[in-house]
């Protein structure tokens, strides 16, 4: 499946020059509610859920991305302000988790002390995947990624493109000031049959768009 994976202008260049993508932590996500999506009202049960989202934490990690790159929130909440890119990726969809947009936490009905029913394997594999509707713009896949210490540096942990996790295209911002015949000879060198191309807004939606003029290749 083509995702994409949306982040600032020079922290793509450093994606496309290294061949890799950062892992993110649960503990770093913008939403507090990650993998606390549930009625905590019980304080039992809220100290038991936050540790455990401490315990996921420290192992396991996940990559972001969304199906379309046309909505501009996406644009102006993770590619700072439009100034960004767009990362065109090709990743198995067996290994990709849709996310499911809940209006209300989970309630969960179970026996007091259950532990095993409270951490079901069933019922963490829907809080990895469950964020408030609000967040529906987002239309949202994720890539869970156990973290490797081979893979550290300076305490962040990366993904290196792979036969899984392949960079078909390149989508410069409406606003992104990075020259696309530069960003096009990067890529050459790394994979030479990705796209690279510059983007707008549109003129009659609010859309952002494929701008036909700037990405046209020069000879």
């Amino acid at each position: 499946m083509r995702v994409y994976y949306l982040t600032g202008a020079q922290y793509g260049l450093s994606d496309l020059a290294l061949r890799r993508v950062k892992i993110a932590r649960f503990a770093d996500l913008n939403d507090p509610f990650e993998l606390l999506a549930v009625d905590l009202r019980d304080p039992a049960l809220r100290r038991a859920f936050q540790e455990t989202k401490e315990q996921i934490n420290a192992d396991k990690g996940l990559i972001c991305v969304s199906r379309y790159w046309e909505n501009p929130l996406i644009w102006g909440h993770y590619a700072e302000k439009h100034t960004g890119l767009a990362l065109g990726l090709e990743i198995p969809d067996r290994l990709l988790a849709r996310v499911h947009y809940a209006k209300t936490p989970v309630r969960i009905r179970s026996r007091r002390g259950n532990a095993s029913e409270l951490f079901s394997e069933r019922m963490m594999n829907r809080l990895l995947r469950t964020k408030f509707y609000d967040w529906r713009y987002e239309d949202e896949l994720r890539l869970f990624v156990q973290l490797d210490e081979a893979t550290r540096e300076s305490g962040l942990y990366f993904c290196d493109f792979s036969e899984d996790f392949r960079l078909r295209e390149v989508v410069l911002g409406p606003r992104c000031e990075l020259p696309i015949e530069g960003v096009r000879r990067l890529v050459r060198d790394l994979e030479p049959e990705v796209d690279v191309v510059k983007s707008r807004i549109a003129y009659s939606s609010f859309r952002v768009i494929r701008d036909r003029a700037a990405s046209r290749t020069r000879r």
